[in-house]
């Protein structure tokens, strides 16, 4: 698994995502049986709606999402200016409320062993978590 620590390797890799991946990845995120996830979104400053491919896991009353480019990635400050956003993951579109960054630290007792083993590969250091709306 490749390290984002690097800053020139980690903006690569974020934007042949970005041009390449993402919307190769956008037909089939959101998917029952797809790792992808879509977090739909307004722009902090156009108010034009996007939709962002991500990892989302969720657990019975949030959602964490891991942030290997970092906390400055134009989706997540948009998210985080509009205090909420729509995610559609497996097969599912649920409403994300009170979103925040929190450190790897906090996030990891959360996380299956699974993820916690990815997450730790990658180095990524933060995450966002938000509420399930009710």
């Amino acid at each position: 698994m490749p390290t984002y620590r690097n800053p020139h390797v980690r903006d690569a890799v974020r934007q042949l995502n970005k041009r390449v991946t993402n919307p190769l990845s956008m037909a089939l995120a959101g998917r029952r049986y797809w790792y992808a996830s879509v977090i739909r979104h307004t722009g902090r400053n156009s108010g034009r709606r996007y939709q962002t491919p991500v990892v989302v896991i969720t657990t019975p009353d949030k959602i964490l999402v891991p942030l290997p480019y970092g906390t400055g990635v134009d989706w997540l400050r948009n998210v985080l200016a509009a205090g909420s956003a729509t995610v559609v993951t497996k097969g599912r579109t649920v409403e994300v409320v009170q979103p925040r960054v929190i450190d790897a630290a906090t996030a990891e007792p959360q996380l299956p062993g699974w993820w916690r083993w990815i997450t730790r590969t990658v180095d990524v250091d933060n995450f966002l978590e938000a509420d399930l709306q009710t």
